[in-house]
């Protein structure tokens, strides 16, 4: 092949190549798929720092408890137990918690709703709910990031004093 036919075809595919990548990064990226979502979650050491914090407020009013703080899926990430509090209050914080995250609202509420409210008595009857006070959902902003749930408290307003108490504690972290 003639040399300056060469370097004319040569110049030209790089002039073509400068183009294509002119082209290519002149086109906007694409918008993110809405199959494709982000969510807040929260970290092992702020579900372990609620955890405790409702164990001290239980214990503060002399209620030996426990704590379970579930992520938004409903998966525990952390759970405490005061010394002499009974072993059915590990089953029950968590179920309180894992009802909470599901429902997105404070069992306690749910309980009423479903005492005074014919059409949501059957709540009872859903696999794993526990409506009795004591759950509360953790938010950032106005999301759902997870759920406390606290038992053995002699009431479940009593326990969903104390999960409240461990929220208002760590409230600037949540943003």
């Amino acid at each position: 092949m003639n040399p300056s036919l060469r370097l004319g075809s040569l110049a030209v595919l790089l002039a073509a190549s400068a183009l294509g990548v002119q082209a290519q990064t002149a086109t906007p990226a694409p918008a993110p798929s809405p199959a494709v979502r982000a969510e807040k979650n929260m970290s092992l050491e702020l579900a372990n720092e609620i955890a405790g914090a409702a164990v001290a407020a239980c214990a503060a009013n002399g209620y030996a408890v426990a704590a379970t703080v579930v992520d938004r899926a409903g998966t525990v990430r952390a759970v405490q137990r005061a010394n002499n509090a009974g072993s059915h209050t590990l089953g029950a914080s968590e179920r309180k918690a894992w009802t909470s995250a599901s429902a997105k609202t404070p069992t306690l509420a749910m309980m009423e709703n479903a005492q005074k409210n014919p059409a949501a008595a059957n709540l009872v009857n859903i696999p794993g709910f526990l409506l009795l006070g004591g759950g509360v959902p953790v938010k950032s902003g106005n999301e759902v990031i997870g759920a406390v749930g606290v038992g053995g408290a002699p009431g479940g307003h009593l326990d969903e004093q104390c999960a409240n108490a461990a929220l208002d504690k760590v409230k600037g972290q949540l943003g």
